[in-house]
């Protein structure tokens, strides 16, 4: 009789080469990819890290729609413009969903629009798109508040009196003054220690999701509420912010008038008063909460981020920060107020802001979708519930869209002429029902902001810095690294 260890091997060895050829048969349905294996899947080939350049490596020998193994659970992977435009847009409803993670699920409790699918997503988003635009997404109202922070963002930088400093305090302090005019129809003092606290929170959760500890969540959601962490003080700042917008919406609720809503919260609370017959209503006061948390998250990491590359890459491309600082000069002349509409007027300007975006890439691959119902794609049929990974940069790098895509050139918005061009690869708010809810104000608040330095101060290399990193640091932002910067007048 054989001993019981040799017994228990042969059954685990057994075990696991079952496992291994079911694998194999089940992968059939799906196109293809790295070969997986039992319980990991292809974590081994990824290392245990999902990165945009590991994927972009993996659809040269797999091709730009291929299947990748998280554990047990295949995952579709779309990599360059066409593959990426081609799935989000022709099967953009199929495609609506978001995979019910564990830290998912732990930040926003199924509310909100970010991390929620389904009708509560449906309802919300409809919704606060609607609310956006009636706070004049769009419409000079809303420029006017961002044309008055973007004058004391210049004034801000001009105190300094040239010398050297860190421009992300004040850049994100700009943009949260935005946001918060939207939000909560009032800004914070730059010392309110509460309102510095619900920043951090946004920033601490973009930080936190673009982390291992966030995979380990994911994968041991139970033991890692127990074990200490970053994940412990994600959680801990996600319910400061919470208590932070309950208390504006009661603030709110004392001195609203229905037939005159002055912001989001405004709007929102004016729906709940009005009520619904409909059964199936999804409007709540947490499902405010979350949209509020989540119009922050959005956007102070993301439009701070874009700013803060936008100055690097003017301090470090000095001929290129002069080409914007003339033709700002040349088409605005005496002009007090810079709009979103001068835009058009400004093509090179234009195209350098756009070359920043697609160069910097800060969203990185962005979040997951899940499919929400069977779709056949490559002759494969997809079930509901498969996860599918967007590469975005895969996009904004694609040599068949871009002169010179691994390359920081304007040019790659200009035609011969000169003309500021779109390109259907510019994708840094992602494609199809799953767009940035706040495209339209990042776009607007980046330009107004980015031109209003740009013509008020030519930004230089503190002396005696002599290496400068133009890497990102890791995170589900992309954000450069510390950097100090002179503002000289213009």
């Amino acid at each position: 009789m054989p001993p019981l260890g040799a017994v228990l091997l042969a059954l685990v060895v057994t075990l696991i080469a079952t496992q291994y050829l079911k694998l194999q048969l089940l992968r059939r349905r799906y196109p293809p990819g790295p070969t997986p294996l039992p319980i990991i899947g292809n974590l081994w080939t990824l290392k245990c890290e999902l990165r945009y350049e590991t994927l972009m490596q993996l659809a040269k020998t797999y091709g730009n729609t291929f299947t990748l193994w998280l554990g047990q659970s295949p995952a579709i992977v779309l990599n360059g413009c066409q593959a990426i435009r081609n799935t989000l847009m022709t099967h953009s409803e199929e495609m609506a969903g978001r995979p019910a993670t564990p830290i998912f699920e732990r930040l926003s409790r199924g509310k909100g629009v970010v991390f929620s699918s389904g009708e509560n997503w449906k309802q919300q988003r409809r919704f606060s798109l609607m609310i956006l635009r009636n706070l004049g997404l769009g419409k000079k109202s809303l420029e006017g508040q961002i044309a008055e922070v973007a004058q004391n963002l210049v004034e801000s930088f001009a105190s300094n009196k040239g010398i050297a400093l860190d421009p992300e305090p004040i850049l994100a302090q700009s943009v949260a003054n935005v946001t918060s005019a939207v939000v909560f129809g009032h800004h914070f003092s730059k010392d309110d220690n509460g309102f510095h606290q619900f920043i951090e929170g946004s920033n601490s959760t973009a930080r936190f999701l673009g982390s291992v500890w966030a995979r380990l969540f994911d994968a041991f959601p139970r033991l890692m509420e127990l074990l200490p962490g970053p994940h412990q003080t994600v959680f801990r700042l996600n319910d400061f912010q919470s208590r932070f917008v309950k208390e504006e919406i009661e603030s709110h609720w004392e001195k609203i008038i229905p037939e005159e809503p002055q912001d989001f919260i405004d709007f929102y609370l004016t729906k709940l008063v009005k009520g619904s017959d409909d059964a199936t209503t999804t409007f709540d006061q947490d499902n405010l909460i979350r949209l509020a948390i989540e119009l922050f998250g959005a956007s102070i990491e993301t439009t701070t981020s874009t700013l803060c590359w936008a100055l690097l890459y003017m301090m470090t491309q000095p001929d290129i920060q002069e080409k914007v600082q003339k033709e700002l000069d040349a088409v605005l002349d005496e002009s007090p107020v810079i709009q979103y509409e001068d835009r058009k007027r400004l093509p090179y300007t234009n195209a350098v802001i756009h070359e920043i975006q697609r160069y910097c890439n800060i969203q990185g691959m962005g979040i997951f979708r899940q499919v929400v119902k069977d779709v056949s794609l490559l002759g494969y049929t997809i079930g509901k519930g498969t996860i599918v990974i967007p590469n975005l940069p895969s996009a904004m790098f694609d040599p068949e869209c871009w002169k010179t895509p691994h390359q920081f050139n304007p040019a790659n918005f200009l035609d011969k002429e000169g003309h500021f061009v779109t390109n259907e690869a510019f994708l840094p708010f992602s494609a199809g029902h799953r767009m940035c809810l706040g495209e339209r104000l990042a776009r607007t608040e980046i330009f107004i902001f980015f031109t209003s330095l740009l013509r008020a101060f030519t930004f230089r290399i503190p002396e005696g810095v002599m290496d400068i990193n133009m890497g990102y640091m890791p995170g589900a932002i992309l954000k450069p690294y510390p950097y100090k910067i002179c503002a000289i007048p213009h």
